[in-house]
């Protein structure tokens, strides 16, 4: 039994979890920053990162006397190492390198993404069967990897320009909504009735790629037109494109790839309309989608715990020199290759 205390300071949540074999969630503490950064309509990096100084401590307290645990009860200490805001990754990263080496146990440098992808095991359903392609979907992430039975990535394609969740948040801002946009724009989408209007899909064809910055210039056209059809109209058809684009590309990608599973992940896999188009896509072809409940689909400690206990054998000490990995790509993410 391998007991983990994972630290998550990517973005704009600090969060701490304890998670025992990679699977059973003991204790998972976020501390959100939604309200402090709704009044600047979105992240400001500075303002994250000096919040993640205020939060680190109490919510790690918080986690282990959650769990019911000492010190005594951790085996190993994990840390989101990167992608994500630089500033902010440096707070948890060198928390817990500090926890780790004042209590002298091994660190393990994280990838956010694999964390993602790993809330899928969480829990005490069925483990997904690889290989399997996971669907990376968040406000600053949108990415098709292909994970292999030995647990490597391939990354097979991304977004462009604007990731999902960002796009979201464009059209939020556009429709006069709040910030994050992903939660207002399907409550006013939910609002439409019968009645449809239809926007543009980027399909890119050939590839495994997205583009939604298209799709957010046309919602903003249909804005701006007089006689522009009921805002809930436009939210409408602005979720059905990402969603129909999301899934049809992936379940098209999960029949080529011959996987025996796909994974859905990130902050906009909690989108209901998200979620049933790929398991309407994937159920056509007979392949199981798996999908963490909605509360480990936005940043959490737990996940990192979960895609840490992949990598113990990857152990660092904490003194070793690090960097944190503010950009996407493949080759500097623990376990991700091209």
């Amino acid at each position: 039994m391998t007991t983990i205390l994972a630290i998550e300071s990517s973005c704009d949540e600090t969060a701490a979890a304890v998670v025992v074999d990679g699977r059973r969630m003991v204790s998972n503490v976020v501390a959100s920053q939604i309200e402090l950064h709704a009044v600047t309509g979105g992240i400001v990096p500075e303002v994250a990162a000096r919040q993640h100084l205020r939060a680190v401590v109490p919510v790690v307290r918080q986690a282990l006397t959650d769990a019911s645990m000492t010190w005594d009860g951790i085996d190993a200490i994990a840390a989101t190492a990167g992608p994500g805001l630089s500033g902010a990754l440096v707070v948890g990263l060198n928390a817990a390198r500090g926890l780790a080496f004042a209590r002298g146990l091994p660190f393990i440098p994280t990838d956010h993404i694999e964390g993602h992808v790993c809330a899928n095991w969480l829990g005490d359903g069925d483990e997904p069967p690889l290989p399997a392609l996971a669907l990376v979907v968040s406000g600053g992430h949108t990415e098709l990897l292909l994970m292999h039975e030995d647990g490597r990535f391939t990354r097979l394609g991304g977004t462009r320009d604007d990731a999902a969740g960002e796009a979201f948040d464009k059209v939020a801002r556009l429709l006069g909504l709040g910030y994050p946009g992903g939660p207002p724009v399907s409550r006013l989408a939910a609002s439409a009735g019968k009645h449809r209007v239809r926007l543009p899909r980027a399909w890119l064809r050939g590839t495994d790629d997205w583009s939604f910055s298209g799709l957010k210039s046309a919602v903003q056209r249909m804005v701006a037109e007089p006689g522009a059809p009921p805002q809930a109209l436009i939210a409408d058809a602005f979720e059905e494109s990402v969603a129909d684009v999301l899934a049809t590309k992936t379940a098209r990608a999960a029949e080529r790839e011959d996987v025996r599973c796909v994974l859905l992940a990130g902050g906009v896999a909690a989108n209901a309309r998200v979620r049933s188009r790929l398991r309407e896509r994937c159920g056509v072809l007979g392949i199981p989608v798996f999908i963490p409940p909605p509360e480990l689909c936005t940043d959490n400690a737990a996940m990192i715990a979960a895609a840490a206990f992949r990598h113990l054998g990857s152990a660092v000490a904490a003194t070793d020199a690090l960097d944190v990995y503010p950009t996407l790509a493949p080759r500097m993410r623990v376990g991700i290759t091209r």
